[in-house]
């Protein structure tokens, strides 16, 4: 992925030389790439209570509480992960900014926030067992760089473009949230059971998903950014996070009823469906008869 060449955003935030912290304002609902590899994965390898974050991530049972969020600082200079993430930011604020003006919108750009360990946030206290996640409260986008590792060690989808497919689809959540896309989910998610709603947090994911493909689209034809193998290190990183694949490295069966984020193949298709067109018009899952 040709990004060396490319602006840095002025929206990242580093605190990973804060040490981690607290929690502020619970019940703020978290979105996001790494909700089921908590849910289903971290109960295992990591010790981590999957029901408790479920709760965290519904909103549910949490007191409120407030805590100041840690001072941001510059990536160091020689850190090229931070500036090539810096660099994707980047490119997300110019295709959204484009397509929101195409559309009579102005585009709020999200803050990107790389933190160690854990890291206070409007949504409760992110931690890097629960991947990338974009919370609504702050209209930030949360990351701990070890993902990658992870994204590449254990679900071999090695790769900038795979990188940068997952703060894509983080900034499709943001984009929801500007749309008024996240509330109705949401308000549509506390009136129906179960199964209603994790259908319901499946065709938000799926879109997006969605959106991500209509960023690698728009920001290849605007700044020629993609190589040979791009697109298929990002559809492989989509495919590898896919509930049934997890459900089944993590319990050895899949249940289609508690997906939260969609198939394998039904994330390739919608990434692919975003791409092929670059328009968000095409990615409303919401009003799809097929998955």
């Amino acid at each position: 992925m040709r990004m060396d060449d490319q602006r840095e955003s002025d929206n990242l935030e580093d605190r990973r030389g804060d040490g981690g912290g607290g929690g502020l304002s619970f019940g703020g609902g978290r979105m996001g790439l790494g909700t089921i590899v908590i849910a289903l994965v971290a109960s295992y390898f990591l010790g981590i209570n999957p029901m408790t974050v479920l709760n965290m991530l519904s909103g549910g049972g949490m007191p409120a509480i407030e805590q100041s969020a840690p001072r941001p600082h510059p990536a160091p200079a020689n850190d090229q992960m931070a500036h090539f993430v810096s660099r994707v930011l980047a490119s997300t604020e110019d295709t959204w900014t484009e397509v929101f003006r195409a559309n009579g919108r102005q585009y709020e750009k999200p803050k990107l926030v790389l933190f160690t360990g854990a890291t206070p946030t409007a949504c409760g206290t992110g931690q890097t067992a629960m991947g990338p996640f974009y919370c609504p409260g702050d209209h930030k986008v949360y990351i701990d760089l070890a993902f990658y590792q992870e994204l590449k060690s254990r679900f071999h989808a090695p790769g900038e473009f795979a990188q940068a497919y997952v703060i894509a689809h983080e900034v499709g959540h943001h984009v929801q949230n500007l749309l008024g896309i996240a509330d109705k989910v949401h308000q549509a998610r506390q009136r129906a059971g179960k199964v209603e709603a994790n259908a319901l947090s499946v065709r938000m994911e799926l879109q997006a998903d969605c959106l991500a493909g209509v960023w690698g689209k728009r920001t290849d034809t605007m700044k020629g950014v993609l190589e040979p193998g791009d697109l298929e290190a990002a559809l492989t990183a989509a495919s590898a996070i896919g509930d049934d694949k997890l459900q089944q490295q993590a319990q050895g069966r899949i249940v289609p009823e508690s997906f939260t984020h969609g198939t394998s193949a039904q994330r390739v298709r919608w990434f692919k469906v975003g791409f092929e067109s670059g328009d968000m018009n095409q990615c409303n899952t919401f009003k799809a008869a097929q998955l």
